[in-house]
């Protein structure tokens, strides 16, 4: 699908592929890289949000992962079976098994690319849900690119943790419709049960981001391939024992998608990580978390 373009994007090649992406603040300042999650655009990382990190002193850059939004579409390389690998995944067999067409490890790749194109040598990174585990490969493979790390409700992928609610991966299997008004439909419902609460002030912006998303461009296959890398990408636990980079943890306690377990655990396996648990919170960056989260970031990533 193909839209105008509502979000002017500049776009580099890194790492074999093209990635748009845009940044806020002064060029000269320390860079500070955001990784946003599974299917979901850059936007996710709201205007405002990357406004008030760039007034803390930071170069924010944001971009669009591979196969979302305006980066490249890996289409050719077809799209995996992802309930099989999530159906090996609960039964506590090797999802990574099945053929996939990256993993997560391509993924860090692809950020260490766009650094390379801005000339960044190294940036404080801050992902969010998959953009966490992005960021945790980042900080595992590539440490020197990496000067402090900032894990959002994010996931170790160590077996035995606690698994989304029947809710949420019901909704994380269900295809998004194509169409403006089914998908608009099917984002408001999203968006208030990863919210996992009553926040109408949210709720209330939520159409306006749904087109948003819609008009940027999407990409069901894309989507699949994204979620195959993350079953097939295992655990990071312990290759998480090695990292010597300074590490944050931020999870909500509320979290219907990554229970807060998974964000506890990340923080344990870390050496000398910090955990903050924000109460209330679930698996979305809604408006009223943003003064602690920022503040969080900006004591941290010194």
């Amino acid at each position: 699908m193909t839209a105008p373009d509502p979000t002017p994007a500049l776009r580099v090649q890194a790492n074999g592929i093209e990635l748009a992406y845009d940044s806020f603040g002064d060029a000269d300042a320390p860079a500070l890289l955001l990784i946003m999650g599974l299917g979901t655009q850059m936007i996710a990382w709201d205007e405002p949000f990357c406004e008030a990190l760039a007034a803390r002193g930071y170069r924010v850059i944001r971009f669009d992962n591979r196969d979302i939004g305006l980066s490249s579409r890996l289409d050719a390389a077809g799209v995996p079976d992802v309930r099989q690998m999530l159906m090996l995944g609960l039964a506590g067999q090797d999802a990574g098994a099945v053929p996939v067409p990256y993993k997560l490890a391509d993924m860090a790749l692809d950020a260490v690319g766009l650094l390379d194109a801005l000339g960044i040598a190294s940036a404080h990174v801050v992902g969010a849900s998959m953009g966490g585990a992005i960021a945790q490969e980042m900080a595992i493979r590539h440490p020197q690119r990496v000067r402090t790390l900032v894990s959002i409700m994010a996931t170790s992928g160590a077996p035995g943790l606690p698994p989304p609610t029947p809710e949420a991966l019901a909704l994380l299997l269900t295809p998004a419709p194509t169409d403006r008004a089914g998908f608009t439909e099917r984002y408001q419902r999203m968006m208030k049960l990863l919210r996992a609460g009553d926040f109408p002030e949210e709720e209330a912006l939520d159409a306006a981001r749904a087109g948003r998303t819609w008009a940027r461009g999407l990409n069901p296959a894309g989507y699949a391939r994204q979620l195959a890398a993350i079953l097939a990408s295992g655990s990071r636990r312990e290759a998480l024992a090695s990292v010597r980079t300074p590490t944050l943890v931020i999870h909500g306690d509320a979290d219907p998608l990554v229970p807060v377990e998974c964000g506890i655990d990340v923080a344990q396996a870390v050496p000398g990580a910090r955990l903050l648990r924000i109460e209330k919170m679930g698996h979305a960056l809604p408006a009223w978390t943003w003064p602690q989260i920022i503040q969080a970031i900006a004591e941290h990533a010194v």
